[in-house]
Order: structure tokens, then sequence, then C-alpha cells
């Protein structure tokens, strides 16, 4: 009880102080809240990044979770069509049943030559289910429509292939692809829409179709993956592990995006890189400032200290009373920078933040400001611990004053 006792009247000293300094110490706020949402909203902006990257990659390209044939993701792009599925199987039923899994599809990558007229270019095709496949409903269709399953000859081209090759919307053109025993095969469809990734150079060869008419083209029955697309894709490593404790699923390769995901994956290593530089920069700025503050106000207080020295209070004690000052600090002024940085990151997101494209990106984005709750930990940690760690020399400076020389110091 002595103790806490102690700690209650060096905590009521501590922010008497701090009221009395009124200048200083609100100097020393604004210094500790301007570092706190400039943390946050730049986290919050790549927090963002990582999302809208996250959300694009697994719903528009890669699905949560694949399942192939072992050895696809090594050896399939080299000879794609001896790593086929079976069309039907008691696998899928299996993986439409987990919990969490919102759709379970088949995907058939193919490539080939498509003509119109005199034209010919390569493209990389890829045959999915347009009813369920969520990458057929989340592209961004610049002219026309995606595909619909009662247009079985529709065709989706990316807009860079489209132009390349000279078409729009509504004309014919004809598939030419190797079939899985060796031959050659052709089809003729026509192109329902024309739609963008973000990706120019995937845009450029970009081609989709209905999955029966990409295994018409390949002469076969069955697919080379069935992608798993989750409710939500924080649950993909819950789901992964039960598809992996599953009898029924011992003989497939199951990969969850996360390792499909190479440039998701290398942005995030880039981009947290940084913002550990930005948080260095600002977490120093803060010290600074606290630093200088405190040092201040020892100066100012050396007869106050000498005197409380003088009647018993111990060197630790005094040492204890600096570090809870600045702590206090370093409290309310990340409290305030996280209230004004939450508003500004909802007021900043409402109206959007307009991107140029990126490079290797045909158009551009709105971006906005996405503050979690690890992120307000982060920043109010930041704070409190730049602030302890400044108020530690001056802290330990005030604790060693000695008794006479502090008495007469202003004299």
């Amino acid at each position: 009880m002595s103790i806490v006792n102690t700690l209650a009247v060096d905590f009521r000293l501590a922010l008497r102080n701090i009221l009395r300094q009124r200048r200083r110490s609100f100097i020393a706020v604004v210094a500790i809240g301007f570092g706190v949402i400039a943390m946050m909203l730049s986290s919050g902006y790549i927090e963002w990044i990582f999302w809208a990257n996250r959300e694009l990659t697994t719903v528009n390209q890669l699905g949560h979770i694949q399942v192939a044939k072992p050895g696809y993701h090594e050896d399939g792009q080299a000879n794609p069509l001896a790593y086929l599925l079976p069309e039907k199987s008691p696998a899928l039923n299996v993986l439409e049943h987990i919990p969490g899994v919102k759709s379970v599809t088949p995907r058939l990558a193919f490539n080939g030559l498509i003509s119109h007229g005199e034209n010919t270019i390569s493209f990389i095709g890829e045959g999915i289910d347009p009813a369920k496949d969520p990458s057929a409903r989340n592209l961004a269709i610049l002219d026309g429509q995606g595909l619909n399953a009662n247009d079985p000859k529709g065709i989706l081209m990316g807009a860079g292939l489209a132009a390349n090759l000279g078409v729009k919307t509504g004309d014919t053109v004809v598939l030419l692809t190797n079939t899985s025993s060796g031959g050659i095969n052709a089809v003729e469809g026509h192109v329902r829409g024309l739609a963008s990734t973000s990706l120019k150079e995937y845009d450029d060869t970009m081609l989709r179709v209905p999955i029966g008419m990409a295994r018409t083209l390949l002469r076969t029955k069955g697919s080379h993956l069935w992608v798993v697309s989750l409710q939500h894709t924080e649950m993909t490593d819950e789901v992964m592990k039960q598809l992996k404790a599953d009898p029924a699923l011992k003989g497939y390769e199951i990969v969850p995006w996360t390792k499909l995901a190479d440039f998701y994956n290398k942005t995030v290593a880039l981009f947290s890189s940084q913002m550990n530089i930005v948080k260095s920069i600002i977490a120093l700025i803060i010290i600074l400032s606290i630093s200088n503050t405190m040092t201040m106000s020892v100066m100012e207080r050396t007869v106050e200290i000498g005197t409380a020295m003088a009647l018993g209070v111990r060197r630790q004690r005094i040492l204890g009373l600096f570090l809870m000052e600045g702590s206090l600090l370093g409290a309310i002024g990340g409290t305030c920078g996280v209230i004004l940085g939450y508003l500004a990151a909802r007021i900043i997101s409402a109206i959007g933040i307009p991107m140029p494209p990126a490079p290797g990106m045909s158009r551009g984005f709105t971006a906005a400001i996405m503050i979690t709750l690890p992120i307000i930990w982060q920043a109010l940690l930041l704070a409190l611990l730049t602030t302890l760690i400044a108020s530690i020399y001056p802290a330990w400076r005030a604790s060693r004053l000695v008794i006479v020389d502090a008495l007469r110091h202003n004299r």
C-alpha cells in the first residue's frame, strides 16, 4: 500500500508540474501528437495498399487456395495438359462443404494464337466458370460485358490485347491452340467485352473464356485447378489446416495464395522496410523534442529538486518522478495524436487520394487510409517508449544533483 500511495503522490506531482509549465508541455504534446499522426497516416496508407493488393490478388487472380495435382505449380508450365484434374470428384464435394468456403471453381489454363482478319498474335488464356468464379464478376469492364454462362462462345479480352489485335466488342475472332493429344484445334467466338486488371503486361495478353469453350478447344474434360474462394481472406490459414487434415485430399497439392503471390510478398517486404525507416525518423524527432523539454525543466527546477532532496526525498524517487512526468507527456500526446489521426484518416478516406498509374499499371486508382487496431497500439507504444527514453537522461541528471549546489543555483 505504501508503494501504491507513493506512486499516486508522484503521479499527482508529475501532472501538476506538466500543468504548471503549460507552454513547454503544450509544445511537447504537439510534437508527440504530430509524430503519432504522421505515423498513423503513413501506416494506414501502407495498410490500405496491402489490403487492396491482397484482395486484387485473391479475388481477381489466384483465389485464396488452389488445389492441383502434385507438381503442377513447379512443372505445369512446361506440360500443363499432363496435370489435369477430373471434371467430377468426391474431393470437390469435400471442398465445397468446408466451413468458410464460399465457392470452389475449376480453371483451365491454355495459350495459343488469336486471329482477326489478317492479324494474328499470341495470348494467355484461362477457362473459368462465369456463374461461380469471383474473378468473372470483379474485373473492371472497360467496354461491353463480362462472361456469361448463357453465352458459351463469348470471350473477354484484355484491353491491351484487343488494341494490339485491332478488335472491339462484338467482333468475331478465332482461337488456335494445341490439344491434349498433340494436334491443333481452333474455335470461333465473339468478343463480349474488354477488361482491365491494372497490370498492363497482363492486359496485353489476357483472354478469358467459359470453361466449356476452353475444354472444347483443348479437347479435354478436366481442369488444371480447383480455386477455393473464402468468405474472408483472414480465414486462409484456418481452412488450410482443415484441408490438409482431410483424408479425401491427401493426393492433391494444396497451396495458399500467400505462396503464389510473389509480387504481393515482395511489395509487403519493401513497404514494411520503408515504414520501419519512417517510424525510426519519427521516434528520433520525438526523442530530441522531449529530451530538450525535460532538460529545460530540470534546469528551471534545480532549486526545487535540491530542496526536495534536502527534506529527505531519495534520489531514486526524483528519478522516478521525472520518468513519470515524461511518460505522462507521452500518454497525453499519444492519446491526442491517435484521436486526431483517426479522424484525419476518416476524412481523407471519405475524400479519396487520387493516384496516377504506378509503373507497369494501365490505369490509376483512388487510395484511402485504413486504420487498424495494431496501428493504434503501435502509435501509442511509439509515443510512450520514445518519451520514456527521452526522459532517462534528464531524470538521471536531476537525481545526481548535489544538494548544496542545487540550493544556491540561482544565487
